[in-house]
């Protein structure tokens, strides 16, 4: 199995500094309760999530023979360790306003030790393959729809376009060595549906925990204006449910998802500021 990431597409971390603000704005979507702490609840697992990627790549990094995918692969494991270091500033920065990020944690990282000690190294990467797709479509998203970041404070929307960026760039990677190593779509199929219900599961936990710390649990005004964001006629997930249903087809690939033109779009924003913070 060779790279099937476009021909040209370079994949590497870019090493910038956020300054993210601090304090953090409680509210710092737009004023909107829900849509800031959906996205904060999403941060919330990264840390631990991307830390399982890295290592389910690397158990399989000596049996791919191909140059390209090893760079590749090199590139994937850089990115996720940047993206991991930037969230856990981000969770601070939640838990110096009073919300308990390390309850939400704790969840995870007991299910993730499990799956590291327990289950096979090709589930623990089919696994990974699967979050994979879920990020890469919520970050197509996030690049050709300004709806997803309208209002918020600019800080933490280049952050997520940052993130939205890489992901889309190394989005085949984990995909291209599974198929190499295993190739079981009936295993891809199996880990997919686990993650969704999982991912659905801690973030539901964290934008709960989040909303009741704020009072704002039983306002159901923040719940309907939030319910229709994401799920009413124009509802930004419900313009995935496409997208994320390809993935359980027969001969699905991520870049047929071709969206290398937001690649193009973005990375000038962020690699001239890589260039600025290595010349400082």
């Amino acid at each position: 199995m060779i790279s099937t990431t476009p021909p040209g597409l370079q994949i590497r971390p870019r090493h910038l500094d956020f300054d993210l603000p601090n304090p953090l704005p409680r509210h710092w979507h737009g004023g909107d309760a829900f849509k800031t702490h959906l996205f904060d609840a999403m941060s919330v697992l990264f840390p631990d999530g991307e830390r399982f990627f890295i290592d389910s790549v690397r158990l399989f990094r000596e049996q791919i023979s191909d140059a390209t995918l090893n760079e590749q692969i090199r590139g994937f494991i850089g990115q996720e360790g940047h993206h991991s270091r930037e969230h856990l500033e981000y969770s601070q920065r939640l838990r110096d306003l009073g919300y308990d990020v390390d309850y939400l944690e704790r969840g995870i990282k007991r299910r993730l030790a499990f799956v590291q000690k327990h289950l096979p190294a090709a589930v623990q990467l089919a696994a990974t393959t699967s979050v994979e797709h879920l990020t890469a479509i919520m970050a197509d998203a996030v690049l050709s729809n300004p709806q997803w970041t309208a209002g918020a404070d600019p800080a933490m929307a280049k952050l997520w376009r940052w993130h939205a960026l890489e992901e889309t760039e190394h989005k085949a990677v984990a995909f291209d060595v599974f198929q190499q190593v295993s190739g079981s779509k009936w295993l891809l199929r199996r880990a997919m549906l686990q993650s969704t219900f999982f991912f659905t599961f801690d973030t539901t936990k964290g934008l709960i925990h989040m909303l009741k710390r704020d009072g704002l649990l039983w306002n159901w005004r923040v719940w309907r204006d939030g319910l229709v964001w994401l799920w009413g006629k124009d509802g930004i997930f419900r313009k995935l449910v496409g997208a994320y249903a390809d993935f359980y087809k027969t001969g699905f690939h991520p870049w047929q998802h071709n969206n290398l033109h937001l690649v193009e779009q973005y990375r000038g924003e962020f690699d001239a500021a890589t260039t600025k913070a290595v010349a400082a």
